[in-house]
Formats: C-alpha cells, structure tokens, sequence
C-alpha cells in the first residue's frame, strides 16, 4: 500500500487531506503537536504521530513507516500570528521545513508536496507562478517563500523531487473559529452567536476563496501528476469576491440581523486585492476550482452551526 506523510495532518487542510487520501485507498501517516490542529479530528484509520517538525525524534518515528509521498502542511498560522511572534514563526516555517525536507531526502521520499501560500506575492496585480519579483510584508509571508526557496536547493542540489502549492484563502467544513484563525470560520461564529461581523478595512477588499475540496483536490493532483522538480503552482479559483459579498452571505445562511461594522485595517496589511492565475495548473494537470462561492459558504456554515448546535 502507499503511504503518504502528512505534516500538520490534524489541522484543517490537513484532515480533510488525510480523509480523502484514506477513502482512496492511501496509507495515512500524520504528524502533528495539536497547537492549532484537533485530535478528534484525525481519521481513526490515520497513523497519528504527535510531536512537532522541529523535533528530529518525532521525524524519525513517521519516517520509520517509510512514507513513499510527503505533503508538507505543517507551519505557525498565520500573517497575525507571526507579526507577534516572528521568532517561533522562523522556527516552525523555516527550520521546520528544513529539517522536513532533510528527512524526506535521506529516506528516498518519491515526491513532497510543500504548502506555500499566495502571501508570498505581497499586493501584485498579477499572481502568477512566473513573477519572481516578490515583496512579502508579513514573516509569515517570508518563511512561506523561504520554504519555496529550500524546496529548490533540496530538488536542484539533492535530487529531491518537490512541487509547492501557493494555497489561496482556503475555507470548509473543518476550519474552526479562533484566535489567529481565518476570517471565514471567525465571522460565521459571530453570525451563530448573533454578533456584527468585524470588517478591518473598507470591506471593498477581495481574496481568492477558495473551497477545501477543491484546494485537496489541487493537492492530489499536484502530488500525484508529472511535474518538474521545483515547479510551482498556485491553487485557487481565479476569482475575486469581496470581503463584504462574503459577511452578507454569511449574515444571510447564519439568519443573522446584526448586521456589519468596520473598523481600521490592521497595519500589516496592505494586500487589496488578492486573485490568482491558474493557468498554470490548469494545462498542466487539468484542474479547475468547481464549487461556487455560495454554495461553499453554505456548506460551510451549516458544518459550523451544526457542530455549535
């Protein structure tokens, strides 16, 4: 049987990862700390693991299953959270991924995904896999492209086959509400519990959301598909919705007549429009982003409520 590792495998992306690699007929190996992720979340057919990446005692332990694919997830969280804390933000995304990286090249790992994100691109018009002029504005954005950046000296020096996914704005079922957590997930705790949703800006802002099936199935075809060591690939829609589109919707699914407030945008963020070319991955291995914005905001919603029920 395969079997595929997956760092960071008791987080959001990451069980929903694990869940469909297992229905598929995979061989699942997770590692995870649980400081953000959820032990009842991870498949009961999954190899759990706890421990961090940082820890070469917890790699050796996954590595002694030996994993045929890697799937890179694990990271701190996000933009917010390594402005407050950019040293354990180095840590985790930078030496993290190294010793990650490391470990799959002296076991003959056949191919590793790395999860990088679509803030590597800072506030550029166009987000295309062939922009080389970058401009990251948070630490989380640095070590996510410093992540890319290894991934090449480890595919180009160590022969190490290795492809990294720029994931854009992910959502679903699955993404808990909470401290340094998405907006999504947060401002449809807010409709639950029949609060104003919080916009920091003008809510005139647009992301790339992009729905966790959809982003897992970017994944799988990206691991699984014939690339080139070191390419790299965005996973998104290839559209934009607005920051506002997206509370009213939520508002609306959640029965919510608190309505909106706006507050100051936070300093670090100055990305405001944010929308991916997905060109790339589209010729080359026929993916294309199927569920609508509304219904992934429904679904997403009645998981939540469901679980808060």
């Amino acid at each position: 049987m395969i079997r595929v590792l997956i760092t960071g495998g008791a987080g959001f992306i990451g069980t929903n990862l694990a869940n469909k690699l297992i229905h598929d007929g995979y061989e699942v190996i997770i590692i995870d700390d649980l400081s953000s992720g959820y032990r009842e979340s991870i498949h009961d057919k999954a190899i759990f693991v706890e421990g961090s990446i940082v820890d070469d005692l917890a790699l050796s332990k996954c590595f002694e299953y030996n994993p045929d694919y890697v799937i890179h997830l694990a990271a701190l969280f996000a933009n917010q959270n390594s402005v407050d804390h950019p040293d354990l933000d180095l840590n985790i995304n930078g030496l993290g991924t190294i010793k990650v990286l490391d470990w799959c090249h002296k076991n003959g790992v056949s191919k590793v995904v790395y999860a990088s994100s679509s803030c590597v691109y800072g506030d550029k018009k166009l987000m295309s896999e062939s922009d080389e002029d970058f401009h990251p504005d948070t630490p989380y954005a640095i070590t996510k492209l410093l992540g890319e950046r290894y991934a090449q000296f480890w595919s180009k020096h160590h022969n190490l086959n290795i492809a990294s996914v720029r994931l854009f704005n992910v959502y679903g079922p699955g993404d808990f509400p909470g401290a340094y957590r998405s907006v999504l997930p947060n401002f449809i705790k807010l409709a639950i519990d029949n609060e104003p949703l919080v916009i920091t800006g003008t809510g005139e802002e647009t992301r790339d959301f992009c729905y966790i099936d959809d982003t897992v199935n970017g994944i799988c075809l990206v691991l699984f598909g014939k690339t080139k060591p070191g390419s790299i690939f965005n996973i998104a829609t290839g559209n934009k919705t607005s920051i506002i589109k997206i509370a009213n919707y939520i508002n609306v699914n959640c029965n919510n007549k608190a309505g909106i407030v706006f507050k100051d945008k936070r300093d670090w963020d100055c990305v405001i429009h944010r929308k991916a070319d997905i060109s790339k991955i589209n010729s080359l291995l026929g993916y294309s982003a199927n569920t609508h914005i509304k219904n992934g905001i429904k679904n997403t919603c009645d998981w939540l409520m469901k679980i808060n029920s």
